[in-house]
């Protein structure tokens, strides 16, 4: 199940034009990169993946059309649990993977999955696994033994099927009560990692992924790019330097963009608060 469903509050203005989950990662969506890493294990289709939306959830629908499951969540979005939860029935007593959109994961090897197969070798069935890194401050709230999650998990049929209605997250619902019970299980990994939830860290997502400066081919750049990412359909006649101009987007002849997100003609987000046209 990958969870799609959130508002995005950190990336705003962003994510008032696109969910979270659609906003481009070195020009692929978000939510693609996810369902393609699922696919590089054999999980793939409306009966083995689903995907819940809440927040913009028509643009959400209309991207994965027949590729997945759809749970789309009224009013408000039910959290991460209250995700799980509301798609008991589709589960029917299998385990789940649980992945979140906006989770940016890259390999040390460049093929999709190994990081999400170690997740799944040698499982009982019983125990609740975490993909992790080691942590900063390995005490800090939210790690878990030393590590921070990386945006996947593995949970047991006994404990999905328990899952109240309503909103819910996973940390409260699950992982602390079997971290408390001796029933968890960090695996770690060993890749590059971004939760792509504020500007700086998306951005760094982008320029990751972009390896140095990225340019669609329907994209015309006119001015210069550089160490950037382009997408589609965008127009670039002034200057970028390590920025993200979305699909369509456009950067005038007496634009300077530095470390900033474009969208459309008029939305410029910066990384950071230092982050500004240069």
């Amino acid at each position: 199940m990958v969870l799609a469903a959130g508002e995005g509050t950190r990336l705003r203005p962003l994510t008032e034009r696109l969910p979270k989950a659609l906003c481009p990662v070195g020009n692929v969506t978000l939510l693609d990169r996810a369902l393609a890493r699922l696919a590089g294990l054999g999980l793939a289709g409306p009966d083995r993946v689903a995907v819940n939306a809440c927040y913009l959830a028509g643009q959400v629908v209309a991207h994965v059309g027949d590729r997945a499951h759809l749970s789309v969540e009224p009013g408000d979005p039910l959290g991460t649990a209250g995700g799980v939860a509301n798609l008991r029935d589709w589960i029917a007593g299998r385990p789940v993977l649980v992945g979140n959109a906006d989770a940016y994961l890259a390999d040390p090897a460049a093929a999709p999955g190994p990081d999400i197969a170690a997740l799944l070798a040698g499982w009982d069935g019983h125990e609740v696994r975490l993909l992790g890194q080691p942590a900063a401050d390995p005490s800090a709230p939210g790690t878990f033994d030393g590590h921070a999650f990386t945006g996947f998990s593995l949970l047991p049929w006994r404990l999905v099927q328990d899952l109240p209605p309503g909103f819910g997250d996973l940390v409260r619902a699950v992982w602390r009560p079997a971290e408390a019970d001796g029933a968890l299980t960090v695996v770690p990994f060993p890749g590059t990692f971004y939760d792509t939830g504020t500007p700086a860290d998306y951005l760094a997502a982008n320029l990751h992924a972009a390896g140095g400066n990225l340019v669609d081919p329907a994209a015309t750049v006119t001015g210069r790019s550089r160490d950037s990412v382009v997408g589609a359909g965008a127009t670039v006649r002034g200057e970028v330097v390590r920025s993200v101009v979305w699909p369509g987007a456009s950067v005038a002849a007496d634009e300077r963009l530095y470390e900033v997100i474009r969208a459309g003609d008029d939305l410029t987000v910066p990384a950071a608060r230092s982050s500004a046209r240069i």
